[in-house]
């Protein structure tokens, strides 16, 4: 296995974070977000975060996506800018464009769109 710096945010159990739209919530509008989030339920229109956001396994979003590190389980569509960091993990995907630092598509996911790296 590879070691990827900036990926502590795997390791977080549900306390530490402070917003979660479980599996069960269908959103639609604008979030903005200051602290960690996590999202395994349903979220359509704009994710603004100035901190982390994972979307989890089972969650399906349709939005444009801006945070400092995006960890994407579940389905992404939309483009995603990840100031520091996009995490594909196999089970994950994402239909748009990336824009980031670092980027990590783990084998067995899947990503339509371009990538951009600053």
């Amino acid at each position: 296995m590879f070691d990827v710096k900036d990926t502590d945010f795997f390791d977080l159990e549900d306390e530490a974070f402070d917003t979660i739209v479980e599996n069960d919530i269908f959103f639609s509008g604008k979030i903005k977000i200051k602290k960690t989030f996590m999202i395994r339920g349903k979220v359509n229109g704009t994710i603004d975060s100035s901190n982390d956001l994972v979307i989890d396994s089972d969650a399906v979003v349709n939005a444009d996506i801006v945070a400092e590190r995006v960890l994407v389980r579940g389905k992404v569509t939309g483009n995603v800018i990840g100031r520091k960091l996009i995490f594909v993990t196999q089970s994950g995907s994402i239909d748009g464009d990336i824009t980031t630092e670092k980027v990590v598509l783990e084998p067995g996911c899947n990503f339509t769109g371009k990538c951009t790296m600053l």
